[in-house]
């Protein structure tokens, strides 16, 4: 029913019994341009086998899940028009009906649990968009994470979003949120926040640990593993927020609405900083894929 397809890579980390880290693809489609994108996307899964583990970049290519892809797969779909974004609503329809489509958060943790990976890096997990008590508008991120076994290492949730709303409802739907080596939850673009972070581990045994125990004890879904990004690379809070407040300004002023808002404010943020939050973007997604190559590593071990 399922057409899984396996890099070649990933089938020989698989037949070997080493470790594999899951990747999404909308960074790829909808992230950036052509050629940093494949650049940015190759870069990061180099940094996963410099550190000891195999990457499985996801996509559904005419209909066939691929977990893990070829180099000139890699290039094909960086200069693809028209691409599908996925989430769990769409996934299987697109699969269905033969489509192509990038996966985000929700759709890349499916995949990587059908595909039996159980650690997976991105950037920042989506969450309640400011104003939800209105427009309800919650990504299916959060209820992917309680109810798909994989642990999802991120730097936190997008700074524009609602970041105490999504840390209310995460832990309403019981999702474990462990804050790397800090007791701040990391705020994206920036290492630290005034929220506190519900748990705090400070290696990868301990969280790999965590997810081998919530298996044992037959909980559903997984672990958020909010990895602040390194303090060279950030823009500090005091800096960020006025930017972000400038750009939820402007987005309000020209009625951007809906599922127009993020890319909006994502691109008003990289023209105010005058690019420095791609930057910052390139290098947390970098540092989240290392260490979700040491947790992978583990949880071989265990």
């Amino acid at each position: 029913m399922i057409d899984l397809v396996l890099s070649s890579e990933v089938r020989a980390a698989k037949d070997a019994g080493r470790a594999i880290v899951a990747l999404e693809s909308t960074i790829i489609t909808h992230g950036m341009p052509y050629p940093q994108n494949v650049e940015v996307a190759a870069q990061v899964e180099q940094d996963i086998r410099d550190a000891g583990a195999t990457p499985a970049t996801i996509a559904v290519i005419d209909g066939k899940l691929h977990v893990g892809l070829e180099a000139d797969q890699l290039q094909t779909l960086g200069q693809a028009k028209g691409v599908a974004k996925l989430s769990r609503a769409d996934m299987a329809a697109c699969i269905a009906t033969g489509g192509t489509g990038a996966t985000t958060v929700a759709a890349t943790m499916i995949a990587a649990q059908f595909a039996g990976v159980e650690v997976f890096a991105t950037g920042g997990i989506g969450g309640v968009h400011k104003g939800a008590e209105s427009t309800f508008d919650i990504s299916a991120d959060l209820h992917e994470l309680a109810q798909t076994r994989v642990t999802v290492v991120a730097a936190g949730a997008k700074a524009i979003l609602d970041v105490p709303k999504t840390l209310e409802v995460l832990e309403t739907l019981g999702v474990p949120v462990i804050a790397y080596g800090q007791d701040a939850f990391p705020a994206f673009w920036s290492a630290q926040s005034p929220l506190p972070a519900p748990l705090r581990m400070d290696d990868a045994i301990q969280i790999a640990q965590a997810h081998a125990t919530r298996n044992a004890l037959g909980l559903p879904g997984g672990q958020l593993v909010a990895n602040p990004i390194p303090a060279d690379d950030q823009i500090p809070a005091e800096e960020l927020t006025p930017i972000i407040e400038a750009a939820q300004a402007d987005a309000d002023t020209h009625g951007i609405t809906g599922k127009g808002v993020t890319p909006y404010l994502l691109q008003r943020i990289f023209e105010l900083t005058e690019g420095r939050s791609l930057t910052a973007n390139i290098a947390l997604v970098r540092n989240n894929a290392r260490l979700a190559a040491q947790i992978a590593q583990e949880l071989i071990k265990i």
